[in-house]
C-alpha cells in the first residue's frame, strides 16, 4: 500500500512531522521481540528487567519492548524509596525486600506471559518512514506474533501518536471537528474488534460534546477548548485522546488527569482506535496512517469542513423520529 502524505508535512517548528507507534500482540515474548527488532535495525538490547527491554538503534532511536502489565515490572516508586533506618542491618533488610520484590514481579511476568500482550513502543519516526515499521510487523508475523483478530480473548490495539502541524487552537479545533465527523467512517473502515468495543480503551465521544464542537459558533480560546474537553471527557479512554497534548500545552492545568502518571506530555494527538491486526498479511502502520490522513485532509479543507459541520448540526436539530428513520436507512444500506 502506498504511504499517503498529510496535507501539512511539517510541524510548527518547520521540521518533518513525526509519528510514534505503539502496538500490542500475543505469541512472541518480550525477549524474542527485542532480539528481532535489534536484528532488523542494527540495534543493541538493554535488559531493564526480565520483561522490559530497550533496543537502541543508530537511525531511529530507542524501542521499548515490554509485557503490557505493570505487575510484571518492579514498582519504581518502591525501588526509589529511601531507607528509614540508618544502620547496616536496616540497609541489609531494605536490599532483601527490594530483591524479593523484583523476583516476585519477574515471576508474575513469567506466569502471565501468553495471557497479556507484548507491547512495542516505537520511538517517534518521520511520517515518511512508516513503511519501515511494516517491515518489522511482517518479521514479527513470521515469528508467530498474533493480532487481536487471532482470538476472541484478544483486544489488542495499535496507537498512533501523531505530531501536530500547529499548536494554535484554530488548528486543534479543526482537527477535532474533522475527527468527530469521520469517527463513524473510521470505525466502519477499521471494523473495530468486538472485544475492543467492549473494553473501555477507545470509547467514542459523547454526542453532547460533538454537538457543541461542531456548531460553527463555537470559537473557544485554547484554555476554554481544554476545559470543555475535560468536562465532557474526564477519561483517558477516548478514541482520540487529547490529554498528552493538553499536558504539553498547559502543564500547570489543575485537572488531575493532566498530571496522571500515565499521561505523557507531548505535542501529538493520541489516536487509539485501530485494531492490531498482525495476524493479517498486508496490514500495518501504513494502512492506519492512511486512514488518519483522511481526517487531516478534511481538517485542512475549510469549505468542506464547514459544510459538513453545518450538515451535522442541521441533522441533529431535527426531531428524533426523523433522525431514527435516517439512521435505520443508513444501517440497512450498509448491510
Amino acid at each position: 500500500m502506498t504511504l499517503q502524505a498529510p496535507p501539512q508535512r511539517l510541524n510548527h517548528d518547520g521540521q518533518t512531522r513525526c509519528v510514534g507507534v505503539e502496538i500490542e500482540f500475543a505469541g512472541l515474548p518480550a525477549r524474542q521481540t527485542a532480539q528481532r527488532v535489534a536484528e532488523l535495525f542494527d540495534g543493541e538490547v538493554e535488559r531493564v528487567n526480565p520483561h522490559r527491554l530497550l533496543v537502541h538503534t543508530p537511525h531511529f532511536g530507542t524501542f521499548k519492548i515490554e509485557l503490557d502489565t505493570q505487575y510484571a515490572h518492579p514498582d519504581i516508586s518502591r525501588e526509589q524509596k529511601a531507607s528509614t533506618g540508618d544502620g547496616e542491618w536496616d540497609d541489609h533488610r531494605r536490599l532483601r525486600r527490594r530483591e524479593f520484590h523484583r523476583k516476585t514481579r519477574a515471576l508474575i511476568g513469567d506466569m502471565v506471559t501468553g495471557l497479556v500482550p507484548t507491547e512495542i513502543i516505537c520511538p517517534p519516526l518521520a511520517w515518511s518512514e512508516l513503511e519501515r515499521l511494516d517491515v518489522l510487523f511482517q518479521a514479527l508475523r513470521e515469528k508467530g506474533a498474533k493480532g487481536t483478530d487471532a482470538s476472541l480473548l484478544y483486544g489488542f490495539g495499535l496507537h498512533l501518536n501523531v505530531e501536530t502541524a500547529s499548536l494554535e487552537v484554530t488548528h486543534l479545533l479543526a482537527m477535532m471537528r474533522a475527527y468527530l465527523l469521520l469517527a463513524g467512517w473510521l470505525r466502519d473502515e477499521i471494523k473495530v474488534d468486538i472485544t475492543r468495543e467492549v473494553l473501555p480503551h477507545a470509547n467514542p465521544f459523547p454526542k453532547e460534546y460533538a454537538r457543541k464542537v461542531l456548531d460553527r459558533r463555537y470559537a473557544p480560546t485554547l484554555d476554554q477548548f481544554i476545559d470543555d474537553y475535560l468536562h465532557h471527557n474526564p477519561t483517558r479512554n477516548r478514541e482520540l485522546d487529547m490529554l498528552p497534548l493538553f499536558a504539553y500545552l498547559r502543564p500547570e492545568h489543575p485537572h488531575a488527569l493532566v498530571h496522571a502518571r500515565l499521561t505523557k506530555p507531548r505535542p501529538a494527538f493520541h489516536y487509539r482506535l485501530p485494531n492490531a491486526q498482525l495476524s493479517r498479511p498486508g496490514w500495518g502502520a501504513v494502512v492506519e496512517w492512511n486512514r488518519w490522513v483522511e481526517v487531516e485532509k478534511l481538517a485542512f479543507d475549510t469549505p468542506r469542513l464547514e459544510a459538513r459541520c453545518d450538515e451535522f448540526v442541521a441533522r441533529h436539530a431535527r426531531r428524533w423520529p426523523a433522525r431514527l428513520k435516517e439512521h435505520l436507512r443508513h444501517l440497512f444500506a450498509h448491510r
